[in-house]
């Protein structure tokens, strides 16, 4: 390579903020690109299953005016992979609208490059009656019902895909899913830099300023050369050490030796972290192993039924002390209820208690003892028909607010802090795929659409 390449990420995911005096310090630097992830599976499965994107238009807008400004002032690409939060073909038509409505405000003349990554059903089960579609641990079982039971499903792209919308020329990607290292990857890669610390900076920085011990107060960008990178966080109040950035190998990640990506592996094993300053830590010895096979990680979330909420609050010493007994008794009354009044079988309804405020995350993993003034119960309700999700919430209601304990001789009122009590969440979704899909070109499962806006 004739160059070291600088790559800045500004932010974590698009959407979340900018902090602009950071921002600028950052330029200062004259970035060869400014690349940033759009999305994450984070959120759960809704986005995915409804193709929608979590930010609201208006703060995209906000911050992709800022971006392209600064873009166009330095003449580097904008790079932005998984767009809408989940990479559907409609957030990846929003973010390419949005960028389109800002260059025309802007007057700028611009190439835009749409990167799509839906696949079709039938595309899947081809894969899948092909023997290429692998599965990942958690092994999950496959089978063409389990694909066509999605509603959206989407390929994670590798480098590829982006180097080759950079070779035709575009100054702005919006891609749909990839993972989050191939979009800082990308352009290092294209021009020469070695893999391996291109792989390494990207995974880094992936999360943008989270690689930092300061997280709140910082900005990052790799240099990345011939023999390794320089990661440097930005900022005034900015600092890094060598153990936070080697710890983001951790992230997201079960081994932090090695990085399974499309197309290989990257293996830190061998890496060594040296501080230069208390902002600036110099990586070498990553190195890239291809694979033999090519394979992109398919997303697939397919609905789950409709669900409907229920929220009641418990108080009362002893109803308090002697909590586990109460829910326990309601739950098992409430399933013979459903049984003997609605003529629903256990199989067809899923029915969870959440006690909000007593070990409602980590359940019997708690650690911290004490006991709660009040606890929130929260009826969580799950069946393939909204009318019969709205049956056991009835049902339930009056339970939630006078089940009693088995030798409390006053009815107890406990309290709803909404009215009414239950809300209707409507159809949800679940994650069903957990696979590769192996493929013989990297570009194949992905469509490119690039339209130029100005002189």
């Amino acid at each position: 390579m004739n160059k070291s390449i600088k790559v800045l990420v500004p932010t974590g995911c698009i959407g979340s903020g900018v902090r602009l005096d950071l921002f600028q310090q950052a330029l200062l630097e004259k970035p060869d690109v400014i690349a940033m992830d759009g999305g994450s599976t984070d959120s759960g499965p809704y986005y995915l299953g409804t193709g929608k994107t979590k930010a609201s238009a208006a703060v995209l807008k906000d911050e992709l005016q800022v971006y392209m400004k600064a873009r166009a002032e330095l003449g580097v690409p904008l790079i932005i992979g998984s767009s809408g939060t989940c990479g559907s073909d409609a957030g990846v038509d929003l973010l390419r609208g949005i960028c389109l409505e800002v260059a025309a405000e802007l007057g700028q003349s611009v190439k835009i490059a749409a990167i799509y990554g839906e696949q079709q059903a039938t595309t899947v089960t081809q894969a899948l009656a092909d023997g290429r579609v692998l599965p990942l641990n958690p092994v999950r079982s496959i089978d063409q019902t389990l694909v066509e039971r999605c509603s959206h499903i989407v390929a994670a792209m590798g480098v590829e895909p982006f180097i080759h919308a950079l070779e035709q020329g575009a100054d702005i990607i919006v891609a749909g899913r990839a993972t989050d290292t191939a979009v800082l990857a990308c352009l290092p890669i294209m021009r020469g830099a070695p893999a391996g610390p291109s792989w390494h900076a990207g995974k880094t920085m992936e999360c943008g300023a989270q690689c930092t011990t300061t997280p709140a107060d910082a900005m990052v960008m790799a240099e990345i050369d011939a023999s390794g990178f320089t990661i440097s966080a930005i900022g005034p109040q900015a600092s890094l050490t060598p153990q936070s950035v080697m710890a983001h190998m951790l992230y997201e990640n079960s081994n932090p030796n090695r990085l399974v990506e499309p197309g290989g592996v990257l293996n830190v094993e061998a890496a060594t972290y040296t501080a230069l300053s208390d902002k600036s830590v110099r990586v070498e010895g990553s190195v890239w192993e291809t694979s033999d096979v090519y394979t992109v990680k398919l997303e697939g979330a397919a609905p789950a039924g409709y669900q409907s909420v229920l929220l009641s609050v418990v108080r009362g010493p002893e109803y308090i002390a002697r909590f586990d007994e109460w829910l326990a008794l309601l739950d098992g009354v409430m399933r013979q209820r459903i049984e003997k009044n609605l003529g629903i079988g256990a199989a067809d309804y899923d029915l969870q208690f959440r006690a909000i405020g007593k070990n409602s995350a980590l359940g019997e993993l708690e650690r911290q003892i004490g006991e709660p003034v009040e606890i929130g119960v929260m009826a969580i309700a799950t069946t393939p028909e909204a009318s019969r999700t709205q049956d056991i919430l009835a049902l339930l209601n009056p339970y939630m607010l006078h089940f009693p304990l088995p030798d409390d001789k006053d009815l107890p009122t406990h309290a709803f802090p909404l009215s009414p009590a239950s809300m209707d969440r409507g159809l949800i979704y679940e994650f069903v795929l957990n696979h590769v899909m192996v493929v013989a070109d990297p570009l194949a499962p992905f469509r490119f659409d690039i339209t130029q806006i100005g002189a």
